[in-house]
């Protein structure tokens, strides 16, 4: 399998190469169980940040980076988008999503009593990588149709042409690749 290495908030990662069709292929980001570079990528995203009242991400791999950049930041809570509404949930807000990593259509679901935490708040879109910006335009929906003000949408790295988005802050930059392993023109 081929990687690709770089290095991400100070630190060196080899990330697989995975394919997503014939002509297309990813460097395969994940964040989980890597706790050095949660931390440093959180630490590197906070000093880039707006002024936010709360944090927001999608469900599942956004959650460590989000809950770290809380705790750095000393928020006491933070809000997840949710795949699938859960049981503890009063009501919710959903919103459509299609990612790359993912083969068909989902949603994303926000409890009601955190859409009336967010109402008027500024509020901070984080993910892992955003590559066609789907995931993050869902979050964007939900905290709209919540009453919260997007402040901002930050990840660790962008993929593809989420790198020319000017509404977007980030770390760094993850090409696309050809089946071969090198890096898409």
């Amino acid at each position: 399998m081929n990687h690709y290495s770089m290095t991400i908030a100070g630190l060196p990662r080899k990330l697989p190469i995975c394919r997503v069709s014939d002509d297309l292929y990813i460097g395969a980001f994940v964040i989980f169980g890597d706790a050095p570079l949660t931390v440093a990528c959180a630490a590197a995203l906070l000093d880039k940040a707006p002024d936010y009242d709360y944090l927001i991400t999608a469900e599942a791999k956004g959650i460590p980076l989000a809950h770290e950049m809380a705790q750095q930041h000393g928020d006491e809570h933070y809000f997840i988008a949710r795949k699938h509404p859960k049981l503890y949930m009063t009501g919710v807000f959903e919103a459509d999503v299609r990612s790359i990593t993912t083969d068909a259509d989902q949603k994303l679901y926000l409890d009601v009593s955190d859409a009336e935490l967010m109402r008027g708040k500024r509020i901070l879109l984080v993910d892992d990588v955003i590559s066609t910006g789907e995931s993050i335009a869902a979050v964007e929906a939900l905290v709209k149709k919540a009453g919260g003000i997007v402040c901002g949408k930050m990840a660790i790295l962008a993929e593809g042409d989420a790198q020319d988005r000017g509404d977007i802050i980030y770390l760094e930059k993850l090409p696309l690749f050809n089946a071969d392993g090198t890096v898409k023109a």
